[in-house]
């Protein structure tokens, strides 16, 4: 919920959390209880912050009220995905070394080098 600004004649200026719907009605003073007209005091903050940690706020908010299901996150990573293997191990790879300590996978990709 957006916060509005009030402004009582008698208390001075406050603030207080509203539905959008009732943005332009008048709010109780806290204080005194008058009605209070809405009034513009400072400028709006924009919400701003890098893209990775917006994109993190956005997933977070998604799944703290629907969070996804077990078939809807497997679908999400495709076959081979190591987080949603059933306990099933992977074989192990051949690895190879030379005399200069150099490893080498003959079964990967023969044109990657190897670190």
């Amino acid at each position: 919920m957006p916060v509005y600004e009030y402004l009582c004649n008698d208390c001075g200026p406050f603030t207080d959390m509203r539905p959008m719907t009732e943005c332009d009605d008048p709010q109780d003073c806290p204080q005194c209880e008058m009605k209070s007209p809405r009034v513009i005091l400072t400028a709006p903050a924009l919400f701003c912050m890098p893209a990775d940690k917006r994109k993190a706020h956005v997933t977070n908010e998604r799944s703290r009220h629907a969070p996804k299901t077990l078939d809807q996150y497997k679908a999400s990573h495709g076959a081979g995905c190591g987080c949603c293997t059933t306990g099933k191990k992977k074989a192990g790879r051949l690895i190879t070394k030379s005399r200069s300590g150099a490893v080498g996978f003959p079964t990967a990709r023969p044109w990657m080098i190897s670190h």
